[in-house]
């Protein structure tokens, strides 16, 4: 295995969408032309309902390991300012649909959703569902951490609706939890998973990251074994990605105190064969389950979707975010916002939406799109033509173990789910040469 990991081991994109963000076209994206594809979407699609991602970007400490966009403050007076200017947002997109938009998912992510008090995250969430429907089968989910997370934000947002959260372990190690500045005691886990379960949440998530400073082997085991007493439904197991160039924090440590390439890989093989050996199910990319978890029925089913969230239990073809640095998907077209709070609140309260770039998708982004989310989903592609470079790039997964062909059609092997991204690369028409560079973590 170790000699399949160096091979494909490579900058390759996590398939969130197609074409991925690096590579779309409008660095400025048209307005007009955006709110078209949004009112398009939206009246093909608003029977099965659509989904809303809400960036809540601060956090009152800096985890140095974190690439995502934040802003790091004490100050709690900005809570009420900026819930104002996403219900100023979501005002403008209700312009557009025209009419009461059906919701069948909301995940509140960040930074720290949790930053944000009980009161305020319940206002939010009910001024939303004051002008919606609800689908018979929604699903909502936020993002706890446990340092902050209280009975009381559980249990609010239980009642407006959430049956889903995901709480950030990474590691319990002491020395590494000085490196990456977060101090989490673990006590504070198991609180929070026993108050999830006892107010009635019926999937829990914990998120691990390999390849952080100072980490080994023999800590991580103790972190993945200790944490899964817990018995969370599911787990995701990401790559740390050190990206010092983009993300100014990840500057307190360096590459010598990073685990080494081998090191790393033998880490992620040792936490997946504890998953495995738990009961967890390898649902691809990084994201593991048990199988009575909705995640693992969905794989199993069908109906297994994926988007900016990651895996979705929700098929849907409208994803709207809203707040800083939030992406949308309109099936068409593809639109994120302004990434800093300033600029962000300053485009809604001149009541336009506060777009940066993004992209409209041609007839062939959207075959190829169609075809990764399905090798993503299911770890099977059926073809009626193909060209032939792309057949000698499946052979070469064959003869590796990764994937089996058949006769036109493709299925990723137990052993292939480790390759996921590589089996979804082979149909990326953009991934080439040197825009592929310090664009993408490595697929390991």
């Amino acid at each position: 295995m170790l000699h399949l990991i160096r091979k494909y081991n490579r900058p390759t994109p996590r398939y969130t969408s197609y074409p991925t963000v690096p590579m779309w076209k409008e660095p400025v994206i048209d307005p007009e032309n955006w709110k078209a594809s949004v009112k398009c979407t939206f009246d093909e699609t608003h029977q099965t309902g659509i989904s809303l991602y809400i960036h809540l970007p601060y956090c009152e400490k800096l985890c140095t390991y974190c690439a995502c966009n934040k802003r790091i403050t004490t100050n709690h007076s900005v809570e009420e300012r900026y819930i104002e200017t996403l219900l100023k947002e979501w005002k403008l997109y209700l312009e557009i649909f025209g009419e009461k938009p059906c919701i069948r998912e909301i995940h509140l992510g960040g930074g720290t959703p949790t930053f944000f008090s009980p009161r305020n995250l319940e206002y939010l969430i009910k001024s939303i569902l004051e002008t919606s429907d609800l689908s018979p089968d929604y699903e909502f989910s936020f993002e706890g951490h446990p340092n902050n997370t209280t009975f009381e934000h559980l249990e609010t947002l239980f009642n407006v609706g959430f049956r889903r959260v995901s709480f950030g372990i990474q590691d319990i190690n002491e020395e590494v939890q000085i490196a990456i500045n977060r101090i989490q005691p673990f006590y504070n886990v198991i609180n929070v998973t026993h108050w999830a379960r006892e107010i009635g949440y019926n999937s829990i998530n914990f998120d691990f990251v390999y390849g952080l400073p100072f980490q080994n082997s023999q800590n991580l085991a103790r972190t993945i074994q200790t944490s899964l007493k817990l018995r969370p439904d599911r787990v995701a197991f990401y790559s740390y990605a050190h990206v010092p160039w983009t993300s100014k924090g990840q500057r307190a440590y360096s590459e010598e105190d990073l685990p080494g390439e081998l090191e790393k890989a033998n880490m992620y093989l040792m936490g997946r064969e504890i998953f495995k050996s738990q009961g967890y199910e390898d649902i691809g990319m990084d994201h593991f389950a048990l199988p009575a978890d909705e995640l693992a029925k969905a794989r199993l089913n069908g109906r297994l979707h994926r988007n900016f969230m990651g895996y979705t239990t929700t098929p849907g073809e409208l994803l709207i975010g809203l707040g800083c640095s939030s992406i949308s998907d309109a099936k068409y077209a593809y639109a994120q916002n302004e990434k800093t709070v300033e600029a962000y609140t300053a485009a809604i309260n001149e009541n336009r939406l506060a777009l940066t770039k993004g992209h409209f998708l041609t007839e062939e982004d959207c075959e190829i799109r169609r075809i990764i989310l399905q090798i993503a989903t299911t770890g099977k592609y059926k073809w009626h033509n193909l060209d032939q470079d792309k057949l000698v790039a499946l052979k070469d997964l064959e003869i590796d173990q990764i994937i089996k062909l058949h006769d036109h059609s493709l299925e990723v092997t137990p052993q292939g789910m480790l390759f996921l991204r590589n089996v979804c690369a082979v149909f990326d028409q953009y991934l080439n040469g040197d825009r592929v560079k310090n664009k993408f973590s490595k697929a390991i």
